[in-house]
């Protein structure tokens, strides 16, 4: 091997692979740790990103498979087809109510593309009967990329990137 080969050979390897996660629903980026749940804002669950929605779709923010949605549809995971595991939670104690304000869409174990909708969401009810409507946006398994890059300002579902992660 030449010298040429071999530089060129190490430095690609120095490259990092850029997965894009894209707005599960429309709003403005806060910061994960602003969140009012300490899960979310310690980053128990993983890092990410918050929401404060102005939509009322979620859809899904990668290419890939429904793990789940809780049965009260308030939260889904999702496992992309770069292996990233993400969970997008709406609001903070939504789990109380049993699923009022929300109409599930896609189903579990679906494959989904960036931008199809997996649960329809009532922002009214939702706004007055949850303790906070804060969107976590979280990568479960953070330990499998070197980094991520977060976005912040407007944000539009299915057209905007949120975070992008590299490993």
């Amino acid at each position: 091997m030449s010298l040429l080969s071999d530089f060129f050979n190490r430095k690609k390897s120095n490259f990092l692979k850029k997965i894009e996660i894209f707005a599960p629903i429309s709003g403005e980026i806060i910061n994960i740790e602003d969140v009012p749940d300490v899960v979310f804002s310690k980053k128990i669950v993983g890092d990410g990103i918050a929401i404060k929605p102005s939509g009322n779709k979620m859809l899904s923010p990668i290419n890939g498979t429904i793990g789940r949605i809780l049965e009260s549809k308030h939260a889904f995971s999702i496992l992309s087809e770069d292996g990233v595991e993400l969970f997008v939670h709406f609001g903070i104690d939504t789990v109380k109510l049993k699923g009022e304000g929300f109409k599930q869409i896609a189903q579990n174990n679906q494959k989904v593309k960036i931008g199809d909708t997996i649960i329809l969401c009532d922002l009214n009810v939702l706004e007055k009967k949850a303790r906070s409507i804060l969107t976590p946006v979280v990568i479960s398994n953070m330990e499998n990329f070197k980094k991520i890059e977060k976005s912040s300002g407007s944000i539009i579902a299915g057209e905007t990137i949120i975070m992008s992660l590299y490993n």
